[in-house]
């Protein structure tokens, strides 16, 4: 039976350094190692010959030119690059890490081939985010630390496996009549929160969907709006009498709060928020409202007004099983440091701003 136990070892494993097997149905077992946490030392004891293959994201991918061959012009594939003579870590770190390509000019030309394991080396894909890693691997013959199948990666992230832990009443600012209600799932370790504000009517809450963001929500970041949507959210549902706000573990929409600060590191080369997330590797918005659609049930509700300027969040929820009655819109006042990301967010991604 697939645990998703096997791939919280695999994610200790590539955040230590050590490779990853990664398995699939009717596959080749696929061994890698994550270049972010590698170094010269442990890819020579990984490739013991000095050969490997380089796993990237179609983004990525994108980035370096490499759409227009074989594997790399298919949307959301893994990109396999083939070894080269001059290929080592140095390269390998090039190829992994947008923020270098200014100042390390890529060695070429490169040759994509098909993926042998393509369902793997996918699900290696979507573990690096989940660990907060670089999504790039080096592919070679070396021994493996862990071994995981693309299932139990599957059961990891698996909205359903949430329940509640705790409940407890919790006066905030905006709104001393609340509760706070924290959600955990036995396969991941992270836990996300409601606060319910309120007394329930038997209507429809008024719901925020409010992914994490540690900048905005407790640093005060002036790039993004977060953490004033999060505080005029808890306002708003506060003066509507009854509703719910979920607090979500998904910093920098899906992709992990040091990825987010490469993402800002890329934005101050000039690049906006939704390039600056394909040159990483990941998709625009890696975000599972599943997650929250998930919590709403647990809390007896499947119909809500939403709190949101973004129609991806409505679709999200639907697709999820919860009925949205009403989109409610939530804009705030730019400031000189986030006018443009808020254009971006109207232009680029839709939001109804």
């Amino acid at each position: 039976m697939t645990s998703g136990r096997d791939a919280a070892r695999a994610i200790d494993a590539m955040r230590r350094g050590w490779p990853i097997t990664v398995t699939a149905d009717g596959e080749p077992p696929l061994t890698v190692l994550a270049i972010e946490t590698a170094d010269a030392e442990r890819l020579a004891r990984f490739a013991l010959d000095g050969r490997f293959d380089v796993l990237l994201s179609n983004g990525r991918a994108a980035t370096l030119k490499l759409t227009n061959q074989f594997d790399a012009a298919v949307p959301d594939r893994p990109v396999v690059i083939e070894h080269a003579p001059w290929f080592d870590m140095a390269l390998a770190s090039a190829l992994a890490d947008p923020q270098l390509d200014l100042a390390t000019p890529l060695k070429g030309p490169f040759r994509t081939i098909p993926a042998a394991a393509p369902t793997a080396a996918g699900a290696a894909l979507q573990l690096a985010r989940i660990a907060g890693l670089l999504p790039a691997f080096v592919i070679a013959g070396g021994e493996a630390a862990q071994t995981v199948d693309a299932c139990a990666i599957a059961a990891h992230e698996d909205a359903q496996a949430l329940q509640i832990a705790v409940r407890a009443r919790l006066p905030v600012a905006g709104a001393e009549q609340a509760e706070i209600v924290a959600f955990r799932s036995p396969e991941s370790a992270d836990e996300h929160i409601a606060l319910v504000i309120g007394t329930a009517t038997g209507a429809p809450p008024l719901v925020r969907l409010h992914s994490e963001c540690l900048t905005g929500d407790v640093l005060g970041s002036l790039k993004c709006d977060c953490g004033p949507q999060l505080h005029a959210a808890i306002h708003a549902i506060a003066a509507a009498g009854w509703g719910v706000l979920l607090y979500l573990r998904q910093e920098g929409r899906g992709i992990g709060l040091v990825n987010k600060l490469r993402a800002y590191a890329l934005q101050d080369q000039g690049f906006d928020t939704v390039d600056a997330n394909v040159r990483l590797g990941f998709a625009i918005d890696a975000r599972d409202f599943g997650v929250a659609a998930r919590m709403l049930q647990l809390l007896g509700q499947d119909r809500v007004r939403l709190l949101t300027n973004n129609p991806a969040k409505v679709a999200g929820l639907e697709a999820a099983g919860v009925q949205v009655v009403e989109r409610v819109p939530h804009a705030l006042p730019a400031n000189p440091h986030n006018e443009h990301y808020l254009a971006t967010k109207r232009d680029r991604t839709g939001h109804q701003l």
